[in-house]
Order: structure tokens, then C-alpha cells, then sequence
């Protein structure tokens, strides 16, 4: 069985598109067909649907995508093991991120990053819609949330500090709120989902129902709202630090952290071994924002 040929089957699988798992892998569309065929007389089952219109797997297909994937991420492996000190982790890395902590964290470091794993190739999708990875094809995902999908493992690669804060101006006109339920009385910037803000209290945990004139999705929206004075927000320091640094955005109510700890994760399957290349992704992300991350110094 050729090695290859399984590496574009699982392609196919998550893209769900012949020709684009095929381009992926330096491959025209006839000759990545002809491949598939080839697999196929090998195993002795048909492993694909074929339409004019989509690529989807047969039973069969379904049955043997794990054993496959499981395959190849061992051969990986294992050229990693004899290879070490020698080779460097290579092949094509798909990643996804939020995308603002992606613009403002990710791509400063791509140079780094290419330059010391050269046999690496990335392909980066932005976006603030959380992806479903196995449909997208993706190696890891960057997610600042929590992780409910049991499927998935998550490694930390940073602390994501949250506060409260506002525009010197906001403070001057309205007044600094000095307990949380001063908040009523004001306005809030509030990042869809998350109108309620949890705070820790000395015996409980209290939460406020915000309410304003300014909702969103994006955090840089958030933050850029709140520096021209429409409101109080929560705001990630990842997002927020240089404009605390230039006294555009103050922290408040300080003495009252809010509930819960957020962190920035990456996020891999858990039914393939860790690949080379994600791992010398995932290590050099973490070993570059380091124990304290720079936006928190």
C-alpha cells in the first residue's frame, strides 16, 4: 500500500474535493483520481462516492479513515524518532485562530517561525466562527474558549487575562464605577454572548446584566469603542495591552477579578498521534509568549 496514495485519501476525506486535496499535494486532478483508483483495487472496496457535484465516503471509506489517519500519523512518528538531530519537522500545516489575536500574535512571528523550520509550509485561516477542524482539514486551531468537544485535545499555550476598563474621557464625564453593581449605571460595550460579567466576590460569585448601547462581535471593535469613550468593556490584555501601556484604557474595579480563567489554547485531534510539524508549531508558539506572555509584563 502506497503511503501517498493514503495521505490524499485522508485529504479527500476532510475536504471532500478530489481536485483540492490533490492540488494540495502537488498532484493534477487526473493523476490524484488515477491514485485513489489505485488504493481502492488494492484494499478490494470502493472507498469513495464519485459526482458531478461532491466526494463523499462509502461505509467502507468511513470504516478505514481512522485506521488511515492513525497509519500515517505513526509513520510520522516514527521518522521523527530516527530522523532526530538530523531532520526537521516538515509537511503542509493548516491553522486556524480568532482573528484578531491571529493578526496581533500570530503573523508578527510566521518569519521566526519559517525561518527555523524551513520544510514547513502554513496555511493560516482567520476567524472569529469557531471551525469545525476535521471538516476544515485543520492541523490546530488557536481558541480562547472553553473546550466542550471531548474528541479534541487542548494544550495551553498562554494565560488570557481579562479586566474591566475604560477611556480616561469615559471616567471623566460619567465617573469610575467602584463596585460592580455601579455598573447598572452605566454604560457597557459588550461583546455578543457575553452580557453578563461574572465577578469574584469574597463568598460568591456575583453577576451583572450589562446593558449599553454598543454590542459586537469583534473584540477589536470592543477595545477601539471603548478608547473613544462609548463605554466600560471587558477586555483580553492580548488586545488591550498596548492601549493601557499608552493611557488610552485605564483598568477599574481592579479589586474585583472576574470569574473564571481564560487561556489561550491549541487544539488538535485526539484520534492522530501528535505530527512532527504540529508540535514544533505548538512548542515554538509557547516557548515565544513564555510563562508570563509579553502582553501581561
Amino acid at each position: 500500500m502506497n503511503i501517498e496514495h493514503v495521505r490524499l485519501f485522508i485529504r479527500v476525506a476532510t475536504t471532500r474535493n478530489i481536485s483540492l486535496a490533490g492540488q494540495e499535494l502537488g498532484l493534477s486532478p487526473a493523476v490524484a483520481s488515477a491514485h485513489l483508483s489505485k488504493l481502492e483495487d488494492q484494499l478490494g472496496v470502493r472507498l469513495i462516492h464519485r459526482t458531478t457535484r461532491k466526494v463523499s465516503l462509502t461505509e467502507e471509506g468511513n470504516a478505514f479513515l481512522p485506521h488511515a489517519e492513525d497509519v500515517l500519523a505513526s509513520i510520522e512518528a516514527a521518522r521523527s524518532a530516527v530522523g532526530a538531530g538530523n531532520n526537521v519537522p516538515t509537511g503542509h500545516l493548516r491553522v486556524t485562530a480568532p482573528t484578531s489575536f491571529g493578526r496581533m500574535h500570530l503573523t508578527p512571528i510566521l518569519k521566526s517561525f519559517l525561518a527555523t523550520y524551513p520544510g514547513i509550509t502554513l496555511d493560516l485561516r482567520f476567524s472569529d466562527s469557531i471551525v469545525d477542524m476535521v471538516e476544515g482539514g485543520f492541523d490546530i486551531a488557536i481558541r480562547n474558549a472553553e473546550l466542550k468537544d471531548s474528541s479534541l485535545i487542548a494544550r495551553k499555550l498562554a494565560r488570557d487575562t481579562r479586566i474591566i476598563c475604560a477611556s480616561p474621557d469615559y471616567i471623566e464625564q460619567h465617573g469610575e464605577p467602584k463596585t460592580p453593581d455601579e455598573l447598572l449605571n452605566h454604560q457597557c460595550i459588550t461583546l455578543m454572548g457575553l452580557e453578563q460579567w461574572q465577578f469574584n466576590m469574597s463568598d460568591e460569585v456575583k453577576t451583572i446584566k450589562t446593558k449599553g448601547r454598543v454590542r459586537t462581535d469583534s473584540g477589536e471593535v470592543v477595545r477601539d469603542a471603548c478608547v473613544d469613550g462609548l463605554g466600560i468593556a471587558i477586555s483580553s490584555t492580548w488586545c488591550s495591552y498596548q492601549h493601557i501601556q499608552r493611557g488610552q484604557l485605564i483598568p477599574i474595579l481592579t479589586n474585583y477579578p472576574l470569574a473564571g480563567q481564560a487561556a489561550i489554547w491549541a487544539v488538535y485531534p485526539s484520534s492522530r498521534l501528535l505530527a512532527p510539524k504540529v508540535r514544533a508549531f505548538i512548542d515554538f508558539v509557547t516557548e515565544f509568549f513564555g510563562k508570563v506572555p509579553y502582553w501581561d509584563q
